[in-house]
């Protein structure tokens, strides 16, 4: 018969390198992306003019 083991990684805290790694991952998709609706609904303001 099998015992069941805990699976220590899913209690593990996030690692601060971690954490590190993601918000710099989002700020470089979420610049860009932040500055293309902006230049998209300045352009499109343009429209209803």
């Amino acid at each position: 018969m099998m015992s069941a083991q805990p699976n220590s990684s899913a209690s593990a805290p996030v690692e601060t390198s971690s954490t590190v790694s993601l918000a710099i991952a989002w700020l470089f998709v979420g610049i860009p992306l932040v500055w293309g609706v902006a230049q998209t609904f300045i352009k499109a303001l343009t429209l209803f003019q």
